[in-house]
């Protein structure tokens, strides 16, 4: 499964955070890890996460590119990782 990085510029509104994470649950992706903070101005917020799934993640890029509320959305990095079961 492949993890990737990405780095998500919107605007904040009480359900941005919501409609990001709908798109990529909706696109098949997992969310691993997030974290987000307010920009330089009070009006933008940056969200970053580590979403995995074995889709492309061009896709969730263009799904998530066209929310109202984003200003921007990177793919920063991507990574193969080996899925371990745990008894």
């Amino acid at each position: 499964m492949m993890q990737h990085q990405v780095a998500v510029e919107a605007r904040f509104n009480p359900e941005t955070l919501e409609r990001v994470l709908r798109v990529v649950r909706h696109r098949g992706f997992q969310v691993c890890a997030m974290n987000m903070g307010s920009a330089r101005d009070a009006q933008n917020i940056n969200i970053e996460l580590t979403v995995a799934s074995p889709l492309s993640v061009d896709l969730l890029f263009s799904q998530l590119s066209k929310l109202v509320d984003v200003a921007h959305v990177a793919i920063c990095q991507s990574t193969t990782t080996s899925q371990q079961i745990r008894a």
